[in-house]
């Protein structure tokens, strides 16, 4: 949402919670008791942050446990692998990346969860507003990875609370 509509949707929806940042509404503003596994959502850089906490609020108001990692993209493998243990806790990772989209396969290697890919139309060079990082998650050779739409934190935060939804 732009500021303005949300500007205007919390003047009419009284305790909502708006993130200017992530560009979201949410109502009611507090998100319920987190049930069923971690969602585990990890921007490559901070240029991705509006896209992945985009993806944090949805699964967190869908009843999730989601923790955020910031800067973990490939240029700094070290950065991923500092967060190894949080990733492997997760019962479904976000990955939100931009540039070459290459973090959602790399990930998708190193845990046993689902990986949700979210391409950004965010960087420079040759990304071409999101289509260059969406073509190379769908064709990540890693199993288990889940690709949607260019800049759809929405969708990648919901794909990732149904996967950690409690099981009956």
């Amino acid at each position: 949402m732009r500021p303005e509509q949300l500007d205007a949707l919390v003047a009419e929806l009284p305790g909502s919670l708006a993130d200017a940042g992530a560009r979201l509404v949410a109502w009611p503003g507090e998100p319920p008791p987190p049930t069923g596994g971690l969602v585990v959502v990890a921007a490559a850089g901070t240029s991705d942050l509006p896209v992945a906490r985009e993806a944090l609020l949805t699964a967190q108001h869908l009843g999730r446990d989601a923790r955020l990692v910031v800067d973990v993209g490939v240029a700094g493998l070290h950065r991923v692998l500092g967060q190894l243990e949080l990733l492997r806790s997760a019962r479904a990772v976000v990955v939100v990346a931009g540039m070459d989209g290459a973090l959602p396969g790399v990930v998708a290697g190193l845990v046993a969860a689902p990986v949700v890919a979210v391409p950004t139309s965010v960087g420079y060079g040759a990304a071409f507003g999101g289509l260059a990082p969406l073509l190379t998650m769908l064709n990540a050779c890693a199993p288990g990875v889940a690709v949607v739409n260019i800049d759809n934190g929405y969708g990648g935060g919901h794909l990732a609370a149904q996967i950690a939804a409690p099981v009956d």
